[in-house]
């Protein structure tokens, strides 16, 4: 299949799964292409010091992906022109298009001028993007934040030197970095953003349930949404946003025996890609989101985190879900 985004595609494109570091690996990916989104896929942020440290992209489970993503974008993450380039057509041949971030406000990203920090020079981020689509001849596109904080808000300075220099869309964080991921995503910066830019922009903050993207873009006029936390614990969700925008039907959420199902199935793959003692370790951080809808929710993770076998997960699995049945 032809692996390459064009403008056409993005037209179509109404969802995004943003890249969420240490959680969206290809299993993730995968479950929600498995049940039934067409979104565009993200990898989780890539290094370009480590593809460029380590360009056998084979040997890195960071990067691996299955045919069945595609559409897949692949994130970068850096500073250095050069390096951002060099690993830029390290991905090409995999990649549908690429995502420049500069939107991680996490500490030991930013401390090195990467992420977020990239918004206090906007020229470097039309450098770097010029660079990689005369490299790639790919789509690039670009996710950052309103700003570095409430008084150095410059998104639509960002958008517009991001757009300048070929960017097909943007999506943006409607957070600054020194927010991180606390208050509320003001979608209201969205909208603004979105009369002030051509190229398409894409709503990400705060949007974790289908009502919460009906209303982000009734209120931004966007031209889609980007999801990521949302997406944790319940793998229908950008299909239910596709399925609704297309038709107006509203899809109910899973149940809880159907979120119990989801679980099992994300631990079963997690375990068979990683390993039973890492897999089983890599899914504790997704607990509390399978079962915070259950009134004995913090129990029910306590004793889950506690586990270090699949065996023993998928047997307090049925017994919550018997406990489930029972009080019901």
């Amino acid at each position: 299949m032809n692996k390459k985004i064009l403008d056409e595609d993005i037209k179509n494109i109404k969802v995004i799964q943003a890249p969420l570091a240490g959680i969206s690996d290809k299993v993730f990916r995968g479950l929600i292409r498995r049940h039934g989104s067409k979104c565009l896929m993200t990898t989780e942020m890539l290094s370009s010091e480590m593809l460029c440290n380590n360009p056998k992209l084979e040997n890195q489970k960071i990067v691996q992906f299955e045919e069945f993503e595609y559409p897949l974008s692949f994130q970068l993450v850096g500073h250095k022109i050069d390096k951002m380039t060099k690993a830029a057509e390290l991905i090409a041949p995999y990649a549908s298009m690429i995502d420049i971030n500069c939107g991680c406000p996490v500490k030991k990203v930013v401390v090195s001028g990467d992420g977020s920090a990239m918004m206090k020079t906007p020229e470097l981020a039309y450098e770097i993007i010029q660079s990689i689509i005369k490299a790639t001849n790919l789509k690039v596109s670009a996710k950052f934040r309103l700003g570095w904080s409430v008084n150095e808000e410059n998104y639509i300075e960002f958008a517009k030197a991001v757009e300048s220099a070929g960017a097909s869309f943007v999506t943006l964080h409607a957070r600054t970095r020194s927010q991180m991921y606390e208050g509320k995503a003001d979608w209201n910066k969205i909208k603004i953003l979105k009369e002030n830019v051509k190229i398409p922009v894409y709503a990400n903050g705060d949007i974790k349930t289908l009502d919460d993207a009906i209303n982000c873009l009734n209120l931004t006029k966007c031209d889609g949404i980007s999801i990521g936390r949302g997406i944790m614990g319940d793998f229908t969700l950008p299909y239910r946003i596709e399925h609704y925008l297309k038709t107006k039907e509203i899809i109910p959420t899973p149940t809880f025996e159907e979120k119990i199902s989801m679980l099992k199935e994300h631990l079963k793959q997690e375990v068979e890609f990683m390993g039973e003692i890492n897999g089983v370790k890599f899914m504790r951080k997704f607990y509390n989101y399978y079962v915070s809808s259950e009134r004995n929710a913090s129990k029910y993770r306590s004793k889950l985190v506690e586990l270090t076998t699949e065996k023993e997960i998928i047997e307090v699995l049925d017994e919550i879900l018997r406990l489930h049945h029972k009080n019901s």
